[in-house]
C-alpha cells in the first residue's frame, strides 16, 4: 500500500495581482514527520503556509490534506480538520490575559471541556501556567513564543505549520524554542516548520525542501542538505 502524505502541495503556482509567487511548487509532508522550507527572504516561504493554511488561493496546482484537495476550504475549515499554524512574531492578542490567548486556539470547539488541552500544554510551557492571568503583551519573547505554540496546540493540530519560529530571540532562547519544537513532535504531532536559520532547522527535522525565488531547488534528508555543497555555501555560511 503507498504510503499517502498528510499535507501536500502538487504543482502549486499562486501569484499576488500580477506577482508570480510560487512557482509549480510540489512539497509531500507524512504524518510524523517534522519537515523544514528553508530559503532567503522573499524567497516565497510565507506564501507556501498561507496557501497551505488557505489565506492565498493557488492560481493553479492542489493542496491536499489527509488526501483531499482543500483549495475550496477555507482558512477555519481547515483548521477545524487539524490544520494550525503559529505564525511569525507569535501574533498574541496583547491586552488579553495569557489564558485568554490559549482558549482562542479552541474557539472551534465552544461549549467542550478545555481542561485536558490546558494541561498538556501546562506540561509542555510551566512557564506560561505561571502567566496566566498576566496580560500577553508584558511578557518577554520567549514566554510569547511559548503562548503562541500553546495556543496552537488547544487547535489539537495533525499538522502545525511553524513560521520562522526564531524570528527576534536570542541565541539561548532560539535553542531552547527548537528543543521545544522537537518535543511537540515526538509526541506525536506532524511539523512543518519555516525558517532562515537553516543549521538550526536541519538539526531537529527529517528533511527539508530549499525554496528559491518561488521554486523548490533543493529537496533531500537533513543529512543530505547538510552536506550539500550548495546548501553549504549558500545557507550555511561555507565558502
Amino acid at each position: 500500500m503507498t504510503r499517502q502524505p498528510v499535507l501536500s502541495l502538487r504543482g502549486v503556482n499562486t501569484h499576488y495581482g500580477a506577482a508570480h509567487i510560487l512557482r509549480d511548487v510540489d512539497i509531500e509532508i507524512y504524518a510524523g514527520e517534522m519537515v523544514c522550507l528553508l530559503g532567503g527572504n522573499a524567497s516565497g516561504k510565507t506564501t507556501t503556509l498561507k496557501t497551505m493554511l488557505g489565506y492565498v488561493k493557488p492560481s493553479s496546482g492542489t493542496v491536499l490534506f489527509d488526501g483531499e484537495n482543500v483549495n475550496e476550504w477555507s482558512t477555519a475549515k481547515r483548521v477545524g480538520h487539524g490544520l494550525t499554524m503559529v505564525p511569525e512574531n507569535r501574533r498574541l492578542f496583547k491586552r488579553m490575559t495569557v489564558r485568554e490567548n490559549l482558549e482562542i486556539g479552541a474557539y472551534l470547539r465552544q461549549g467542550e471541556s478545555l481542561d485536558g488541552d490546558l494541561d498538556r500544554v501546562f506540561e509542555m510551557f510551566p512557564r506560561v501556567k505561571e502567566r496566566l492571568t498576566q496580560k500577553a503583551g508584558t511578557l518577554s519573547g520567549g514566554e510569547q513564543q511559548m503562548v503562541a505554540m500553546g495556543r496552537a496546540l488547544m487547535a489539537r493540530p495533525k499538522v502545525l505549520l511553524m513560521d520562522e519560529p526564531s524570528m527576534g530571540l536570542a541565541p539561548v532562547l532560539v535553542a531552547q524554542n527548537f528543543e521545544i519544537i522537537e518535543r511537540i513532535n515526538q509526541a506525536g504531532t506532524t511539523v512543518f516548520v519555516v525558517e532562515q536559520n537553516a543549521s538550526m532547522a536541519l538539526s531537529i527535522a527529517d528533511r527539508g525542501y530549499v525554496l528559491q525565488t518561488g521554486r523548490i531547488v533543493l529537496n533531500d534528508t537533513s543529512q543530505g542538505l547538510l552536506a550539500n555543497p550548495q546548501m553549504r555555501a549558500a545557507y550555511l555560511g561555507d565558502v
